[in-house]
């Protein structure tokens, strides 16, 4: 897997496509986007769906600071192995939310969602697999 994408790649790619995911979960908060298509399909309030959009972003915004502290572009003095578990961390929450979303009623879900997080952790796996963190 090394050879197919660099680690700079993997962390850009993941660091734009959790950019993007972050702006969606927002416009879903805001109601742009109607909240019947994320969380499986299983929310039933306004109220609910504002709790859970929350944690979705927030959840994206501290995996984009993880990246970010992590390539260096933000300067810190954290654990490589600090790094190493939440990274494994990233790769277990994405592979769980491909099954998740494998199962949901909401077909954006199922044929956008699920190969979006698939591909998340295959790239937090290409990044937690890399010398720099053993």
């Amino acid at each position: 897997m090394k050879n197919l994408i660099s680690l700079k790649q993997a962390t850009v790619i993941i660091i734009g496509l959790m950019s993007l995911m972050l702006i969606f979960h927002t416009l879903v908060l805001i109601a742009i986007i109607p909240y019947d298509i994320v969380w499986a399909g299983k929310i039933n309030s306004e109220v609910n769906m504002k709790k859970l959009e929350i944690i979705s972003i927030l959840v994206n915004a501290f995996a984009i600071l993880i990246l970010l502290l992590h390539a260096g572009y933000i300067q810190n003095n954290i654990s490589v192995k600090i790094f190493k578990v939440i990274i494994w961390l990233f790769v277990i929450l994405f592979s769980l939310n491909t099954i998740g979303n494998l199962f949901a009623e909401s077909q954006f879900e199922l044929y956008f969602f699920a190969p979006l997080s698939f591909i998340l952790a295959i790239l937090c796996l290409r990044i937690v697999i890399d010398k720099n963190l053993n």
